[in-house]
């Protein structure tokens, strides 16, 4: 399947600013599968969905078709680490951590920012790999103290 890449990325930003960094769970369309939450964007011959389970704790996959073709996948797990954290701070982190993801462009496509802080908050991302395979690591620290952290990993399908 024969697609252009930066059209493609261009794509992927809007698709990602779009669902959950701008509209969080409200972006939600009726889930594939019982107990999950899915959000979905489309433009011209690209479509972005991404299906995650859980809250606190959450794993899920992104992926993008192209003219009906998958080409795309990210999978991600990862959540809250704070022990005991009440629906209010896990909320707040939720909050901050939408700030960060709307800052994805497209040389941080596959979350946010390398760096990106607002008041006590931190979030930082580590990637490595390519656009066609890659692996990465996200934190969030309120005052320097670590708080949420995200394993992922994906890449172009074949």
């Amino acid at each position: 399947m024969s697609f252009n890449r930066e059209v493609f990325t261009h794509f992927l930003v809007q698709a990602k600013q779009q669902t959950y960094a701008y509209q969080g769970d409200e972006a939600s369309v009726t889930p594939l599968l019982n107990g999950s939450k899915q959000l979905e964007y489309h433009l011209g011959d690209f479509f972005y969905r991404d299906i995650y389970f859980g809250s606190a704790f959450f794993v899920g996959q992104e992926t993008v078709e192209y003219q009906g073709h998958s080409i795309w996948s990210m999978v991600y797990s990862g959540g809250v680490i704070l022990p005991n954290a009440s629906a209010e701070q896990i909320g707040q982190i939720y909050a901050f951590l939408r700030n960060a993801l709307r800052v994805v462009d497209t040389k941080s496509l596959y979350r946010g920012p390398e760096i990106f802080q607002e008041n006590l908050y931190s979030y930082k991302n580590e990637y490595n790999g390519t656009f066609d395979n890659f692996r990465g690591y996200e934190i969030i620290e309120i005052d320097n103290q670590k708080s949420y952290e995200l394993h992922y990993n994906g890449g172009i399908l074949r």
